[in-house]
């Protein structure tokens, strides 16, 4: 092997070493030394040389032992603790949703400094149109805090649809009027920032794994209600998106030949069946909804379905099955152990009524063990926006990591 080689296998190697740690200290949030050698299996004398950088760099810093009163420290030096840094890094994690842009500002250590929601102007834009919202929200954002872009380190973004997410191109978005978007290219030339894009589900699935119902699971799923329906899958602890980005598209699997029209332009997709659109398609058909606005109209259908109208009963219930039959798939493709539904409209409960997860159940493969749990999580776009954000501070890290090996 060439000397050259040599040298880029060990810069190799310390850059691994370095995320490594980093990656333990932030599972954990504060950890000795010892231990952190233990968790990654190399020698203290290792992590103490890889911690010393981290420290240099700034990412960690050391927590002072505090005596805990009445009990005693025995012999020898206390073990200092390390925790990162949380003013290392400033992250904003944005959500576009459907009628609005929610923007989460946290520091290094995932805390949240400030929260900020602005309405969307059309809920379809151009792509232009959209990088322009989404700097000026950003930039009101920060002034919260009395920050400007040039404080942020990178920017988290979540966006409903089929995205590419290492190459930060999007495919197809219900938010977007056009196909096939450099999306990242276009943010970065207008904020001159590090952007990190994924489909919005994908950053609720990260979300609920280091905040919410997912944390300490391995393997789950996330299926989220919102204006359409999405999913994320977590394989071994890792986010699974399939070669495309298209990997995890719950809500344009297909549960009827032919059937209703879906926003994607299709026919037959479960989304077609189960989001606000399909719900008041067709109860504009028979009851139309007098409110304005869609949360308005759904709450007044669902009062009307509760209140005993046959029709508004007879909508959910279709929309019920049809989700049922979509889960039984999921749990026939991937088994696993946790299935997490998400997101506004868990605040209805005909997705989730004992009779919807009783159909699912029956439409399973049958084993003598039992199915899949099945746990609900209502949150708005401001969790989503936080699942943005940690994933820009993953991506945030990884930059730091790489700027230290080429120092």
């Amino acid at each position: 092997m060439a000397p050259s080689d040599k040298s880029t296998n060990g810069a190799d190697q310390r850059e691994s070493g370095r995320a490594q740690v980093l990656g333990v200290i932030r599972k954990v949030g504060q950890v000795a030394r010892i231990d952190i050698a233990q968790e990654i299996g190399v020698s203290p004398a290792t992590v103490t040389a890889l911690t010393s950088e981290l420290l240099a760099a700034g990412l960690i810093e050391e927590i002072a032992p505090e005596a805990v009163p009445g009990k005693p420290t025995g012999r020898g030096r206390p073990r200092v603790a390390l925790r990162l840094r949380g003013a290392a890094h400033l992250i904003a994690g944005i959500k576009v949703a459907h009628s609005s842009l929610s923007v989460a500002l946290v520091d290094f250590q995932g805390k949240t400094l400030h929260e900020h929601t602005a309405p969307m102007p059309d809920p379809k834009l151009n792509a232009q149109a959209l990088v322009q919202i989404i700097r000026d929200t950003l930039i009101k954002a920060l002034a919260g805090i009395d920050k400007t872009l040039s404080d942020l380190s990178g920017v988290g973004l979540g966006v409903a649809g089929v995205i590419d997410a290492p190459n930060g191109f999007v495919h197809w978005s219900p938010t977007l009027t056009q196909r096939n978007v450099q999306l990242r290219n276009m943010l970065q030339q207008a904020i001159d920032l590090p952007i990190f894009i994924d489909n919005d589900a994908n950053l609720v699935a990260k979300a609920e794994q280091l905040f919410g119902e997912g944390r300490g699971v391995k393997d789950f799923i996330v299926v989220t209600v919102e204006h359409g329906v999405g999913m994320g899958i977590v394989i071994d602890g890792q986010i699974y998106r399939g070669t495309r980005g298209c990997g995890a598209e719950f809500g344009h699997t297909k549960v009827h030949l032919d059937g209703a029209l879906c926003r994607c332009g299709q026919r037959g997709c479960l989304e077609a069946y189960v989001a606000d659109y399909a719900l008041l398609r067709e109860a504009q058909l028979a009851v139309p909804p007098p409110g304005e606005g869609v949360e308005t109209q759904l709450a007044q259908l669902s009062m009307a379905a509760k209140a005993g109208d046959s029709t508004a009963q007879s909508i959910f219930d279709r929309a019920g099955r049809m989700f049922a039959l979509g889960l039984a798939n999921i749990v026939n493709i991937f088994d696993p152990k946790l299935i997490i539904l998400s997101g506004e409209r868990m605040q209805f409960d005909y997705l989730y009524a004992d009779q919807v997860i009783a159909d699912m159940k029956s439409m399973v493969v049958q084993v003598d063990s039992p199915p899949p749990e099945v746990r609900i999580h209502k949150w708005g776009d401001l969790m989503w926006a936080r699942g943005a954000a940690a994933y820009g501070i993953e991506g945030v890290t990884d930059l730091a990591v790489r700027a230290m090996s080429n120092a």
